[in-house]
């Protein structure tokens, strides 16, 4: 069954398209969105497939999807905002704007190791559940109050969750808000962009359902064979928090799937966007887009210095990201159009990213959630490469 694409692509930039369209071959009920911007302008807007497989609903232009951790990257440019204010300093401590997290022994913890994975505190101690992570007060004076999982600074390892709340946190003490209603306010209302933390209410029904591809299976339940019972595997509790996600972060209707936790302010793994809107929003980072300029160039050189790379404290297999202020930096395991590239993917497959070099804001969404072997944005990446360069 050959799956219908919709949108445009400008002249020049047909490859993208043909990778486009390649990446739903073997999978009749996915849905997916690309776009891209250059120099500011739109030249890839497509959409199609499946947005939901037990009805049938199919991808539309307007359709959102849950982007998971590519919301780092969004509450990194926020957090570049401040510093580029002088609002907020990347190697001032966090208990200056949030003092109850020097509990524990976090009182050295900079705003830097927050960002770039280096806190310590990658996981919760406690379990939490899907009722509690809902709760923004609860879950961060749970952070604040738990000792680090090892020396701060020392080493890291990847904060799947506990990032969001940690950055969001020290955003939330400096400007008043949440850090749902800062992004809103500063980044998708001045853009027009159909991007939330913490979704409203009249917005559910565009919602595309997220569902477990096969290789993504196939890993999970090969990592759960492989831990050792009554061994905390601090990476999977990274994941789960200890109850609130399966390691896949979904089910049919729980997870990222449910309602509440899509209403939630979750900057770890939360937002919820068009890939339209991700690409206006990476374009505007780096070159002027619907009339918006997010961050300067100097900020953007600061922001992108490598601070973390390599094997992580839980000495995880590779190959490894690398991560400068909060963004994802090109590498092998998230490769980018140029080495200058930086943005963040997501779970099962969803990337976002900006390239100042390439002057690009590019972004791929799919509700089909696949592991580590999944390489549909990657080989899109790579077929812009060649329009680019035509």
């Amino acid at each position: 069954m050959t799956t219908t694409i919709n949108g445009i692509v400008s002249p020049g930039f047909e490859p993208v398209r043909d990778a486009f369209v390649a990446s739903f071959d073997g999978r009749p009920d996915m849905g997916a969105a690309l776009a891209i911007r250059h120099e500011g302008a739109t030249v890839v807007d497509l959409w199609g497939g499946v947005a939901d497989e037990q009805t049938r609903r199919p991808w539309s232009a307007d359709t959102v999807s849950v982007i998971f951790s590519c919301t780092k990257g969004l509450v990194s440019i926020l957090a570049a905002r401040l510093v580029e204010e002088g609002r907020l300093d990347y190697h001032e401590t966090v208990a200056t704007y949030w003092p109850e997290f020097a509990a524990a022994g976090k009182e050295n913890v900079t705003v830097r190791d927050l960002l770039s994975h280096k806190s310590g505190v990658s996981a919760p101690l406690q379990p939490l559940d899907a009722e509690q992570v809902t709760d923004w007060d609860f879950v961060v004076g749970r952070l604040a109050a738990q000792k680090p999982l090892w020396a701060p600074g020392t080493g890291y390892a990847y904060h799947a969750l506990t990032h969001g709340w940690l950055v969001g946190e020290v955003l939330r003490r400096i400007t008043g808000q949440t850090v749902g209603s800062y992004f809103a306010e500063t980044i998708a209302g001045p853009l027009g962009a159909d991007a939330w933390i913490g979704l409203p209410a009249d917005q559910r029904t565009r919602v595309a359902h997220m569902q477990v591809g096969s290789t993504l299976a196939r890993l999970t339940s090969q990592q759960a064979a492989a831990r050792t019972p009554g061994v905390i595997d601090w990476t999977e509790r990274a994941m789960t928090l200890g109850g609130a996600f399966t390691p896949e972060l979904i089910t049919p209707d729980g997870g990222f799937n449910a309602p509440a936790i899509q209403a939630a302010e979750i900057p770890g793994a939360g937002g919820i966007a068009t890939a339209r809107a991700l690409a206006t929003i990476w374009s505007a980072v780096v070159v002027p887009t619907e009339g918006v300029r997010l961050l300067k160039d100097p900020i953007v050189a600061v922001a992108r210095e490598q601070q973390t790379g390599g094997p992580s404290i839980w000495d995880a297999p590779g190959p490894w990201s690398r991560w400068g202020m909060g963004f994802q930096l090109d590498s092998e395991a998230r490769r980018y159009l140029t080495s200058s590239g930086f943005g963040h993917d997501g779970a099962g497959g969803q990337v976002a990213f900006a390239d100042p070099k390439a002057r690009v804001g590019f972004a791929f969404l799919t509700n089909q959630m696949e592991g580590i072997d999944d390489h549909r944005a990657t080989r899109i990446v790579d077929a812009l490469r060649t329009s680019l360069a035509q």
